[in-house]
C-alpha cells in the first residue's frame, strides 16, 4: 500500500492529529477519502513506549539563547558567554540570564556579512551565537542548533504538528544567514568558518507545506524564505566551493589549522592522524617536521611519534620523530566537518581530501536546492526567476552525469577534482541523488539493485570500509536511512524501502525495548548501540533529535500491516523489562 494512507495527510490536509502517538497508534479509517481501510496499528506496548519518549523529548530538547541550559557547551572548557551580532541591541531577556545564569553578554568584534571575513580565533573565550527563536537541540554532547541536523529534526515537529516551533527554527537561519554570514556548522563562534549540508530549501519547503495544510496564508514568510534560500544557495556556488571546472560544488571550510571543538574532544584525534600518515609513507604527504614546500610554517601541536618493530622491544624502535599536519590537512579536516560525515575515509585517510572533491550529496541538495527555488519562485510570481532555477538546476544534472555516475558500477561516486578521477570508495551518499530526483529511472533502478552492496541486518551501512570512523562500516545513521528509503520510493522501488524501514526500525526497537533511550548512531551489523569508534569522539550519545524523527518518518512510511509484525516481534523484548 506504500503508506499511501499517511501521505494523504500531507497531501490533503484533511485529517490531522493531535499527537505523533495518536497518529501511529489509533486505526485510521479514510472511507471518507474513497480510500481502502489500511489494517489498524495495534496497541503495542513496544510503539507506545519508544513515541511517548520521542514526542516527549522534543521539549526536553529544546534550547534557547536566553535560557541557562542552553549555554553550556561540553566540547569546551570555556567561560559561558552570549554573542550578539556587532551593533544588535541586547533583548530585555539577556538581562534576565546574566543574573540568573552568571552568562556574560557580549557582542562580536565585526559586522559579518559572508564566511571567512572573520578572524574567528580572535574571539575570546568562545560561546553561543545568540538566536531569536527555540531551537530543538540533537541531544548529549551536541548543545547548539546544528545546520542539517535541524532539517530532519523539523520532519519530525511537523509529523507531531510542532509547527510553530519548526518555523522558529527556520527562522533562525535565515537569521543566521543575515548576521553570521551563512546557516552555520552550529550557533556557536567556532563554527562561523563553516556551513553544513544545504537542507535549507528542504526545510522552507516542509515548513510551507504545513502550513498550507493548517489553512495559513504564508505568502509573505515564503517571500522572505526565498530571499534566504538564495543567498545560501549563492554562498555555495561561488569561490571557494567551487570544484574547480566541473560546474559543481565542494565543502570548504575557511578556517585554518586544527578545529578547536576537536582539540579538547576527539580522542586526541590529531596525534592519531599524524602517526597514521607516518606510517603510511605512500599516501600524499601530510607531515612536516619543520615548514612545509611552500615555506609555510604547519599549523597545529608537533606530536613525537616513535616507531617500532614487531618485537615492541626498545632496541626496535627508530628514534623520537617530532612531526606537525600540514596546512592542506587540516583544510581538508575542517571541511569534512562541513560535509557533516565526520570521520569517514570516503574524501581519503581521515577526510584529509575533502576539498579536492566535488561530492555526490552536496550536489544532489543543491540540485534539490534548486529545484526547490524554481518552485518557490513560481508560486511567487516570478516567472523569470523560474526559468532561470530550472536552467541552472538541469546544468547541475548533466555535470553530475558526467563527473559522478559510473554506468558500469550502477553507483554515483565524488569526483576528485584536482585529479580529474572519480573516487572508488562506495558510499551510501549514492542514494542522494534518487532522494534529490536527480537521477535517471535507469539510474535508479541500477543503485537499488545495488542495494545489497550498503545492506546488512540493521539497515544501510555508510560505506563497506572499516576504518574506525564513526560515518564508515558498520554504522549506519538515522538520516541516511531516511534519505535512502524515501529515494528509493520516489522511483517506485516499495519492497526493498520497506525492507530496509523495518530492519532499521526494529534495530532501534530492539535497543529501545532494553536500554530506554535512541542514540546517535546504530552498529547496523550487530544491530546494536553499543559502538567502538576510535576516529572522532567515541561517544554514541542519547537524545537523540535526527533518529526521533527519522524513525517516525519511516515508522510513518511502513505500511501498517508490516508496522504490526514488527512490533510484535519486539514485544515479549519489551514485556520482560
Amino acid at each position: 500500500m506504500r503508506g499511501s494512507w499517511l501521505r494523504a495527510e500531507r497531501r490533503r490536509g484533511g485529517f490531522r492529529f493531535r499527537s505523533l502517538r495518536a497518529a501511529l497508534i489509533a486505526a485510521v479509517s479514510l472511507a471518507s477519502l474513497g480510500q481502502s481501510q489500511p489494517e489498524p496499528l495495534a496497541q503495542n506496548s513496544s510503539l507506545n513506549g519508544i513515541l511517548t519518549y520521542i514526542q516527549t523529548a522534543w521539549d526536553s530538547l529544546t534550547r534557547s539563547t536566553s535560557s541557562c541550559g542552553g549555554v553550556a557547551d561540553s566540547k569546551l572548557f570555556a567561560a559561558p558567554v552570549v554573542y550578539l551580532p556587532a551593533g544588535y541591541a541586547q533583548p530585555r531577556e539577556l538581562d534576565q540570564m546574566q543574573r540568573d545564569c552568571a552568562v556574560r553578554v557580549a557582542h562580536l568584534p565585526q559586522v559579518i556579512h559572508q564566511l571567512g571575513t572573520t578572524d574567528v580565533e580572535s574571539i575570546q573565550p568562545p560561546g553561543l551565537l545568540y538566536l531569536k527563536n527555540k531551537y530543538v537541540v540533537p541531544g548529549g554532547r551536541f548543545n547548539e542548533m546544528y545546520g542539517w541536523d535541524s532539517y530532519f529534526i523539523i520532519r519530525g515537529l511537523l509529523r507531531d504538528g510542532r509547527v510553530e516551533l519548526a518555523r522558529g527554527m527556520v527562522e533562525n537561519f535565515f537569521f543566521e544567514i543575515e548576521y553570521y554570514g551563512a546557516v552555520l556548522n552550529a550557533n556557536r563562534t567556532y563554527y562561523l568558518t563553516r556551513s553544513q549540508p544545504p537542507f535549507l530549501s528542504s526545510m522552507v519547503m516542509a515548513v510551507h507545506e504545513a502550513q498550507k495544510a493548517a489553512g495559513q496564508d504564508d505568502r509573505a514568510w515564503l517571500e522572505t524564505a526565498y530571499a534566504y534560500v538564495k543567498r545560501d544557495h549563492d554562498m555555495w556556488t561561488r569561490d571557494p566551493h567551487l570544484a574547480g571546472s566541473t560546474g559543481l560544488s565542494r565543502y570548504y571550510d575557511f578556517g585554518e589549522g586544527p578545529a578547536m571543538e576537536a582539540l579538547q574532544d576527539e580522542n586526541d584525534i590529531y596525534r592519531q592522524v599524524a602517526a597514521y600518515f607516518l606510517f603510511h609513507p605512500t599516501i600524499p604527504a601530510y607531515l612536516s617536521e619543520s615548514v612545509d614546500a611552500t615555506g609555510r610554517r604547519a599549523s597545529g601541536a608537533a606530536y613525537a611519534v616513535r616507531v617500532c618493530g614487531a618485537a615492541q622491544s626498545q632496541s626496535s624502535c627508530e628514534p623520537e620523530h617530532l612531526i606537525k599536519l600540514k596546512p592542506d590537512y587540516y583544510k581538508g579536516d575542517r571541511s569534512m566537518r562541513e560535509s557533516g560525515f565526520d570521520v569517514s575515509f570516503r574524501f581519503g585517510p581521515y577526510g584529509a581530501a575533502t576539498h579536492h572533491y566535488a561530492p555526490v550529496c552536496l550536489n544532489s541538495l543543491l540540485f534539490k536546492t534548486e529545484r526547490d527555488l524554481e518552485e518557490m519562485s513560481r508560486l511567487l510570481g516570478k516567472n523569470s526567476d523560474s526559468f532561470q532555477w530550472q536552467r541552472l538546476a538541469e546544468a547541475r544534472k548533466r555535470s553530475v552525469q558526467k563527473y559522478l555516475w559510473d554506468h558500469e558500477q550502477g553507483l554515483f561516486f565524488d569526483y576528485d577534482f584536482e585529479k580529474g578521477q572519480p573516487s572508488s570508495y562506495r558510499y551510501a551518499t549514492t542514494f542522494y541523488p534518487l532522494w534529490a530526483g536527480l537521477a535517471t529511472d535507469e539510474q535508479a533502478r541500477a543503485v537499488v539493485r545495488n542495494v545489497s552492496i550498503f545492506e546488512r541486518a540493521g539497515g544501510i551501512a555508510m560505506s563497506v570500509e572499516e576504518t574506525q570512523g564513526q560515518w564508515d562500516y558498520p554504522f549506519g545513521w538515522a538520516p541516511i536511512q531516511l534519505l535512502t528509503v524515501e529515494g528509493m520510493r520516489r522511483y517506485g522501488h516499495n519492497a526493498e524501502a520497506d525492507r530496509v524501514s523495518t530492519e532499521f526500525l526494529s534495530t532501534v526497537l530492539e535497543n529501545f525495548a532494553r536500554d530506554r533511550t535512541i542514540r546517535e548512531k546504530y552498529n547496523v551489523v550487530s544491530r546494536s548501540s553499543e559502538t567502538h569508534v576510535k576516529a572522532g569522539y567515541a561517544a554514541n550519545v542519547v537524545g537523540f533529535g535526527w533518529t526521533n524523527a527519522a524513525f517516525v518518518e519511516l515508522l510513518h512510511l511502513l505500511p501498517p500491516e508490516k508496522v504490526n509484525r514488527m512490533a510484535d516481534a519486539i514485544q515479549p523484548a519489551t514485556a520482560s523489562q
